[in-house]
This record gives C-alpha cells, structure tokens and sequence, in this order.
C-alpha cells in the first residue's frame, strides 16, 4: 500500500462525495469513522454496553437497538455527555480502524486507504495516516447544501460549526486542500494531480 490518508473537513463540505469519486477512479479502500462506530454500537458491539450503561435503556428502540435520533438529542444539548459519549466510542473507534488498516497491508490489494472521520485532526489520527486532505467549500455554499440535503435550519447549522474547527485550522493540520466547490470532474482533476505527487 502506497499511503494511508486522512480526509477531513466541515460539514457540508461533500466528503462522502469525494470518497465516491476515490474509490470507483483509484485503487482505494475506503474507511468512515462513523460506519465503524455504528457497528460498535450495534447491540454485542464493544461500545453498545458502555453507552447503555451510561445513557440508560431509555436510549433503546424496542428492537433493543440504540436509537441513534436520541441519543444524539441527548448529547447535542449538553455538552458533557457528548465527551462522555466520545471517550467511550472514538478510541474503541480508532483501534477498529487500526485493526482494519493493518489488514489491508497485509493483504495488499488496494494501492490507498482513504480514513474520513470527523475529528480526524482532534484525535491524533497522524499516528494512523500518513497525510490529511481537507476537504474544502466556502461556508456560504455549505450552509445552502445543508438546507436543501438536510433541511437544517441556520440555528442548527451555527450550533454545529461553532464545534467544528475553523477553515484556517483544517487547512494547517493538513497537507493538501481539495477544492470541492464545484462540479465533480473539477474536484476529480485535483484528485488524480494528488495521487500522481
């Protein structure tokens, strides 16, 4: 395997659709924190009984599922459970992804391992990578895609950048900058000059 790269960046900011575009034009793996982190909470998952412990059996569906709407409700409005919340599952979530990593070395079959997490930067994640790519959109278009795909108000969408880190920030943890501003040939184009460097 050739690397091992991070991708980052805001929401909003269209990171799944560049991992689209990596995995059908390149030989790319591609591994997204929050997949891995829905299997470890998925009921026998290594997070799944922390998280009840902690959050109570009120966060179940009655499949015995977690119901991942209130959860997120409950951590969304304070603060201190969401740091509870993410000590339990993003180094559980690291060390999957690590797992992962080193068996695909071994196998080596993909030339690249895309890793997109959304605290990519603030959890240490150059340990695991060997670069980071940021993702980027102005945050004015980004605001318009978050209405019109997500129907999120501006009070949301402030509330979430607010927790995200700033565009200046994103950029200086990370080696290069993906402009995906505007269609996909353009940010494919940067895509392949980044592959051949």
């Amino acid at each position: 395997m050739k690397k091992i790269i991070g991708i980052t960046g805001g929401i909003g900011s269209g990171k799944s659709a560049v991992l689209d575009l990596l995995e059908k034009n390149f030989s790319a793996y591609i591994i997204k924190a929050d997949d891995v982190a829905k299997q470890l909470m998925e009921p026998g998952g290594k997070a799944f009984i922390e998280v009840v412990d902690f959050f109570g059996e009120e966060i179940l569906l009655p499949d015995g599922t977690i119901d991942r709407k209130k959860l997120a409700a409950v951590v969304f409005t304070n603060p201190n459970k969401r740091i509870v919340l993410n000590s339990i599952t993003h180094p559980l979530v690291k060390k999957k992804i690590m797992e992962q990593i080193a068996c695909l070395k071994a196998e080596d079959t993909y030339e690249y391992c895309f890793v997109e997490a959304a605290l990519l930067i603030e959890d240490h994640y150059q340990t695991v990578c060997d670069e980071f790519w940021y993702i980027y959109v102005p945050e004015t278009l980004r605001r318009e895609r978050l209405k019109a795909s997500r129907g999120y108000t501006d009070e949301k969408i402030d509330s979430i950048l607010k927790s995200q880190l700033t565009e200046e920030e994103f950029a200086k943890a990370c080696a290069h900058t993906v402009d995906n501003s505007k269609d996909l040939d353009f940010t494919l184009s940067q895509l392949e000059k980044l592959l051949q460097m």
